[in-house]
C-alpha cells in the first residue's frame, strides 16, 4: 500500500484544553476565562470538547470551578462536551452538573497510575464500578483514556499488551471509545504502527481515539500512521497547552491549530474554520500567561492553498 492511499475524507477532533491543557497550570485561571475559552473554540467549529475534571480539588486545584463552568456553558446544539471522572463521589457532581459524557482514566504502567490516582490498575479498574455502569444507566457516554502506552516516565518502555487488556475491560464495561496516549511524547511511526497492529486485531477502529504529546515532535507523524491504519479521532488541545502533572518533562499536547492544518491540507475535513482557531489560541495564551508551544499559533496562519 502507497502513502496516503487510505486517507479518510473527514476526521473528529476532540479538544482537551479546558481540561488537559490547564490542569498543569500554576497560576489559578478564572472560571470567566474558562468558559471565555471554551467558547473560542466551540466558535471554531470544534463540536467535542473535554470542558471539566471531577477530580477532588485538593488534587488539581485548577480544576475545582467544574460546575460552574459545565452550568455556565450549558447545552449547545451540535456540540458534546465531556468531563474526567474517577470515581463515583465525582460522577454524582458531574450528573448534577448536567454533564451527557464522561471519561475514566488508568494508565497502562503501574508506577504511573499509582503517582496519578494512588492505585494499583486492578485497584483502578474496580473503582470504576461507581463510575461506568451508574453512569451508562444513568443515560450518560462514557469514554475511557489510557495513559502511558508509548513509555511511562518512571518505568520507560510499557509493554502494550497491557494497554489492550485495560481497553477490552473498558469496552466490555460500556465505555464508547478509548483514547490511547503517548503521555510523555516518546512515540515514533513504526511503534505507532505497532501498537495500532496490536489493537486492532481485536478493536474496530472506530472505537480507538490518539492522544499524542508533542515532546519531541513527532505527534503530526504518528498522527499519519494513525491516518493510514483507520484511526478517524485524534485529541488534541489550542496552541499545545497542558502536560500531565505525574509526567516529570512531557511538554504539550498536540496542538489543535497543528493538526487541522495538516489535516485540511490533505483534503480532509474538521469542520474547523483555522483563522478562527487562532484566535481561540490567542485566548488560551493570554489566560495562561505564557507563550504556548504550538507551530501554527506562533507563526500564524495562512492560506492553505498559498
Amino acid at each position: 500500500m502507497a502513502l496516503f492511499d487510505s486517507l479518510p475524507a473527514e476526521v473528529s477532533i476532540y479538544e482537551v484544553s479546558p481540561r488537559d491543557g490547564l490542569q498543569n497550570e500554576a497560576a489559578q485561571v478564572a472560571t470567566h476565562s474558562k468558559v471565555r475559552l471554551i467558547e473560542a473554540l466551540l466558535e471554531s467549529g470544534l463540536r467535542r470538547v473535554e470542558i471539566a475534571s471531577f477530580v477532588s480539588p485538593k488534587w488539581i486545584p485548577q480544576l475545582a470551578d467544574g460546575e460552574q463552568v459545565a452550568r455556565l456553558i450549558g447545552e449547545r446544539e451540535g456540540a458534546a462536551f465531556s468531563a474526567l471522572c474517577p470515581n463515583g463521589r465525582g460522577l454524582e457532581r458531574a450528573i448534577a452538573a448536567g454533564m451527557k459524557e464522561v471519561a475514566v482514566f488508568i494508565s497502562a504502567s503501574e508506577t504511573h497510575n499509582q503517582k496519578n490516582v494512588n492505585k494499583s490498575i486492578d485497584e483502578t479498574l474496580r473503582a470504576f464500578d461507581e463510575v461506568i455502569e451508574p453512569a451508562i444507566e444513568a443515560g450518560l457516554r462514557v469514554r475511557g483514556y489510557v495513559s502511558t502506552l508509548w513509555g511511562c516516565p518512571y518505568e520507560g518502555e510499557v509493554d502494550p499488551r497491557a494497554g489492550l487488556r485495560i481497553a477490552d475491560i473498558l469496552l466490555e464495561r460500556g465505555c464508547y471509545q478509548i483514547s490511547l496516549g503517548d503521555t510523555i511524547g516518546v512515540g515514533t511511526p513504526l511503534q505507532t504502527k505497532r501498537i495500532l497492529e496490536l489493537f486492532l486485531a481485536s478493536i474496530p477502529a472506530d472505537k480507538l481515539a490518539l492522544h499524542l504529546h508533542d515532546t519531541r515532535g513527532t505527534a503530526l507523524a504518528n498522527v499519519i500512521v494513525g491516518l493510514e491504519m483507520g484511526i478517524r479521532t485524534y485529541d488534541a488541545s489550542v496552541g499545545g497547552l497542558g502536560g500531565c502533572p505525574y509526567a516529570p518533562g512531557a511538554a504539550g499536547n498536540l496542538a489543535t491549530e497543528d493538526l487541522v492544518y495538516t489535516l485540511e491540507g490533505m483534503g480532509i475535513r474538521t469542520g474547523v474554520d483555522l483563522e478562527k482557531l487562532w484566535r481561540a489560541g490567542q485566548i488560551a495564551e493570554a489566560i495562561v500567561g505564557r507563550e504556548l508551544p504550538g507551530k501554527v499559533h506562533r507563526a500564524g496562519v495562512r492560506s492553505l492553498s498559498g
